[in-house]
């Protein structure tokens, strides 16, 4: 322990500093640590109890976010708690009528050949007379589908299958290959980014935003694809495949006729 005359502080005069001294426990007298300095005679200093208050509080908090963070509280997710408990456990109850058998329909069409689409639909929608900061929406949408090439065989009539005399070929004229409706899969089909002016996200945030226009663009944009690619004449072209080896399974040469 150390001490150093001072002339005056805080209007004291000839106060002792005193250096390195000890504190001590109250009841039991023990050292348990040392002051930087303070003056002989005057009492230990009050800091201490609001410090050790603090630090507990933040202790506390910082378990308390350790076990949040282990999944130990989470009364959204039931999460499984130190003993294993799951006290907000979430269950489902279908209480949904069995599907309804409407009709049964005979369908006669040989689904030759099918093309898969993938496409990026950028749409912006302006209103005029406003920035595009206040009102306005652009929206890049990805599409990914397929479409259908068949031949409707109901559509043979007995007129266009013409067997010769032997019985030993036959003479067929096929009916047009037909484009189905483009079938969009949904899980490969969404919104890859959007920009919003400030009034649309706020119509965003009170209800939700209608995507249907996409699909039928993506749609749109798909069966006209289709019909400007080779689609058509592959599926014709299987099917004629098709029926070669069937009927060359029972020794009978087919023709086709163009029409």
């Amino acid at each position: 322990m150390f001490a150093h005359e001072l002339v005056t502080y805080r209007g004291r005069k000839s106060a002792t500093l005193m250096l390195n001294m000890p504190y001590r426990h109250r009841r039991t007298g023990k050292q348990i640590g040392t002051a930087p300095w303070r003056f002989k005679g005057e009492k230990e200093p009050m800091i201490g109890k609001p410090l050790r208050g603090i630090a507990l509080v933040v202790v506390g908090a910082l378990v308390a976010l350790t076990l949040t963070g282990l999944g130990v509280v989470n009364m959204f997710s039931g999460v499984v708690n130190i003993f294993g408990f799951k006290p907000f456990q979430v269950s489902q109850t279908d209480r949904s009528q069995p599907a309804l058998l409407k009709s049964l329909q005979n369908l006669s069409r040989y689904h030759a050949a099918v093309s898969n689409f993938e496409l990026v639909l950028d749409i912006e929608d302006d209103v005029a007379g406003v920035p595009d900061v206040i009102a306005g929406r652009r929206t890049l949408f990805v599409a990914a589908g397929t479409v259908d090439a068949y031949v409707d065989l109901s559509g043979l009539a007995e007129k266009d299958l013409t067997f010769s005399p032997d019985g030993k070929s036959v003479t067929v004229l096929l009916p047009d290959s037909q484009l189905d409706k483009p079938n969009l899969d949904h899980d490969r089909s969404y919104v890859f980014g959007q920009d919003r002016g400030v009034l649309d996200r706020v119509v965003d945030a009170l209800e939700t935003p209608e995507q249907t226009e996409f699909y039928i663009q993506a749609e749109t944009k798909m069966a006209t694809a289709a019909e400007e690619s080779e689609l058509r004449k592959q599926a014709t072209d299987n099917t004629k495949a098709m029926l070669t080896s069937m009927f060359g399974s029972v020794e009978i040469q087919v023709m086709f006729l163009d029409k």
